[in-house]
């Protein structure tokens, strides 16, 4: 990848949007760390646990390079950014597990400070590694930046991305897409299913949709009026409708377009295909009704 090219810039663009989302909770435990510390202590705490942070980020890159090149690694880490995105748009604070297993003790000690920090950095940055693995597209240089650029954004720049994330609470989804967008990414890179999708055109439409509509379904779900909510539920079944039949059709070597089938088993194929999810749909609708009716007539 040429370095100030439109694919470089824009791959810099995610990584840092990337960063800045995936700090928060890095930035928040740092934050509880250093609280109990002496004001000359909490600049040292910072020096060596950006130190740490650095040998730790590298060491981890490193390792990612390695994996990227294993056959169906892409798509298991493409899997793990949409499960990161859900858990980033789930309602509530979900760093608290971790808050909780690593600052339940006040510390008190500088050398204390540094090994939690190093601690919750490794722990907590593997989904960051991760996602800039992917978004780097395979580019070592940029790579090497998106780490570096995620190292000051966690250490200094804890209380301007809280506050940030507070005050635009868009800026989450905004992370979220990037997430999913780089999770699209690689699975469709993954080698033994990139020639699959160069021949199934359609099925890439259907599969970021199908990503998307999972990876952001906790932040519309808690803010979608109860009428609407079935969507975060059937947009992504339907995807997943549509994608089953491509693979079967190319299991079973059938034409996938309704216009160019000629046998009837071709025909019938398709039928099932653009209208068979139609009562699947309504059978889900009407046994979600009667779930809801149910318990509210319990909890009355």
């Amino acid at each position: 990848m040429e370095i100030f090219s439109a694919a470089f810039l824009s791959a810099l663009l995610a990584i840092v949007l990337i960063d800045l989302v995936l700090a928060g909770d890095n930035a928040l435990i740092i934050g509880l760390v250093a609280r109990n510390l002496p004001k000359e202590q909490q600049s040292k705490v910072i020096f060596w646990g950006t130190f740490g942070a650095i040998a730790i980020r590298a060491a981890m890159a490193a390792v990612v390079v390695y994996l990227l090149a294993i056959p169906g690694f892409l798509l298991v880490g493409g899997l793990a950014l949409i499960w990161i995105a859900r858990k980033l748009l789930m309602p509530g604070n979900e760093g608290a597990e971790h808050e909780s297993s690593l600052t339940s003790k006040p510390v008190t000690s500088l050398w204390a400070a540094v090994r939690t920090v190093i601690i919750a950095d490794a722990v907590m940055g593997v989904d960051n590694v991760i996602a800039i693995g992917g978004a780097a597209q395979g580019s070592m240089f940029l790579l090497i930046l998106g780490l570096a650029i995620s190292v000051p954004i966690i250490v200094w720049g804890s209380h301007l991305v809280i506050k940030l994330v507070d005050r635009f609470p868009a800026v989450i989804l905004v992370g979220g897409a990037v997430l999913s967008w780089t999770a699209y990414a690689m699975i469709i890179r993954e080698p033994f299913l990139a020639a699959w999708f160069t021949n199934h055109p359609a099925t890439k439409m259907a599969t970021v949709i199908l990503i998307f509509s999972v990876s952001l379904s906790p932040w519309w779900a808690a803010r979608l009026p109860e009428r609407v909510k079935p969507i975060t539920v059937l947009l992504p079944a339907l995807m997943v409708w549509l994608l089953a039949f491509e693979a079967a059709a190319t299991v079973w070597h059938v034409k996938v377009s309704y216009l160019s089938a000629t046998e009837f088993g071709a025909q019938a194929l398709n039928a099932m295909r653009w209208v068979g999810w139609v009562p699947l749909a309504v059978a889900f609708l009407y046994v979600r009704e009667r779930f809801i009716a149910t318990r509210g007539a319990a909890q009355a």
